[in-house]
């Protein structure tokens, strides 16, 4: 991967990330110090980015510095939070750790779920395929 590329897809994944967050430019400069300026280029990837504004951005952003820098195009935040999760975890309460599992179960089955009702959907399609295109062609 060239160094263009790569500063174009650490770029996409700090604008991705900040937009996902509902942040603006402003917000992220005012909280990190760095220029607004300086957010844009980085996230069009023209400006290089340095360790210690990597490290804001990251702390800002509430995600491990690692998941910036990983060099797949298709990055899982969850093995990048999963090296943060411990210090994350620190001082919570018997009831935070109840809640945090809770919350981990209810994803796990919002997930199941949606895959279920993915497979439903192919299902439905596939066997109504056939007849759409034989109505469509009388």
């Amino acid at each position: 991967m060239s160094p263009q590329t790569e500063l174009e897809l650490l770029g996409e994944r700090l604008r991705n990330t900040r937009d996902y967050l509902s942040m603006s430019q402003q917000y992220v400069s005012d909280m990190t110090g760095i220029p607004r300026s300086a957010i844009s280029d980085i996230e069009r990837g023209t400006r290089r980015v340095d360790s210690l504004e990597l490290k804001k951005l990251a702390r800002l952003y509430t995600r491990p510095v690692s998941y910036f820098l990983d060099k797949e195009e298709e990055v899982d935040l969850g093995e990048h939070a999963l090296a943060g999760l411990p210090r994350a975890l620190v001082g919570l309460t018997d009831g935070d750790w109840e809640e945090v599992l809770s919350f981990a179960e209810f994803l796990k089955f919002r997930r199941a779920s949606e895959q279920e009702q993915a497979a439903e959907r192919d299902q439905t399609v596939l066997a109504s395929g056939p007849e759409r295109d034989q109505e469509g062609g009388e």
